[in-house]
């Protein structure tokens, strides 16, 4: 009898404890094991994505565990025919790419591109930003645009793959400037860091790419951001838009996931509702907030549409532009 008692009270002492816990501490996560396959090489925006993708992932009890592959080069052009030649029909893989893989695949003329993946989710949108070395003579976009326009040969800048968003960006600057962009001294990286490196040594006049891969540097003093390229300034960050500045352009970077090849509906609509499960979670919020990342998200066959459309916008671009 008194062991009874016992009992019952320890239960009861216990179920606000269990009340207090995270809804998934007892959940079985939707995935035991998740692929994330980088088709760049460490220190980019994929692979920052990526690495974000499994930390909140894993952090919302959504996966069990998550491994990654990471082949870099040619604005993905090098890994996404891998991924799609090895993980075709594969349920637990995700490809991490985005809006430079539609440029990437034209201007390389790719046979596998990125209409050969099954789109599942877009998840972020980041404005590029316009970055000179602390040293730099430029001390404004006035002083950058100035030498872009008389010099475009003589004034490179260093970016992402050839054809993606970064170089897209400085084609069009070129041409609104009033200058050709054929001539465009563009410096494509396989990957983030060293074209970071690139920018921070002077071995280039400037940078283009997202504010999250040069943000520590500007923070740092290290680099000098003078435009950013969105719509609207990015909270907190006190730099003017080439729109303030008279130039009218506006882009930005989306990033998003891809499945294989040859899956089926079923795992589909599996790897859609984890990431619809991400997307929803707090962390991913702190994430984007932390990031300044944009909040884009769409998913199935909204997203299909939505990647088929900027396939035929940018192979206009880059045909006007002379990259095509």
């Amino acid at each position: 009898m008194n062991t009874h008692r016992r009992r019952i009270t320890l239960a009861a002492g216990l179920a606000p404890l269990a009340a207090l816990l995270p809804r998934w501490a007892s959940a079985a996560p939707l995935f035991e094991s998740l692929s994330l396959f980088i088709p760049a090489a460490p220190g980019g925006g994929w692979d920052t994505t990526g690495r974000v993708i499994e930390q909140v992932c894993r952090a919302a009890g959504l996966v069990g565990g998550v491994q990654f592959e990471n082949v870099g080069g040619a604005g993905g052009m090098v890994g996404l025919p891998k991924f799609v030649a090895q993980r075709k029909g594969q349920g637990n893989w995700l490809l991490v790419g985005g809006s430079v893989m539609v440029g990437a695949g034209i201007a390389n003329k790719s046979p596998v591109t990125i209409r050969n993946v099954v789109p599942i989710a877009r998840l972020t949108e980041e404005a590029g930003v316009v970055v000179v070395p602390a040293s730099s003579p430029h001390r404004s976009w006035k002083d950058f645009a100035a030498a872009l326009k008389a010099n475009p040969k003589g004034t490179s800048v260093a970016g992402g793959s050839a054809g993606g968003t970064d170089h897209l960006l400085l084609g069009m600057m070129i041409r609104e400037l009033g200058a050709n962009p054929k001539e465009a001294s563009y410096v494509a990286f396989a990957g983030g860091g060293a074209a970071v490196a690139a920018v921070i040594g002077g071995q280039v006049s400037a940078g283009i790419s997202g504010y999250s891969e040069f943000a520590e540097h500007i923070k740092a003093g290290r680099l000098r951001a003078i435009a950013v390229s969105g719509n609207a300034r990015i909270p907190g960050v006190d730099v003017p838009t080439l729109k303030e500045l008279g130039v009218p352009i506006t882009t930005a970077n989306w990033r998003g996931v891809f499945a294989p090849p040859g899956v089926s509906a079923a795992q589909q609509k599996a790897l859609t509702e984890l990431m619809g499960a991400m997307h929803r979670s707090a962390q991913w919020k702190e994430q984007l907030e932390q990031r300044k990342w944009v909040d884009v998200f769409l998913a199935g066959d909204d997203f299909a549409r939505d990647v088929a459309e900027d396939i035929r916008s940018t192979e206009a671009v880059m045909k006007d532009l002379g990259l095509a």
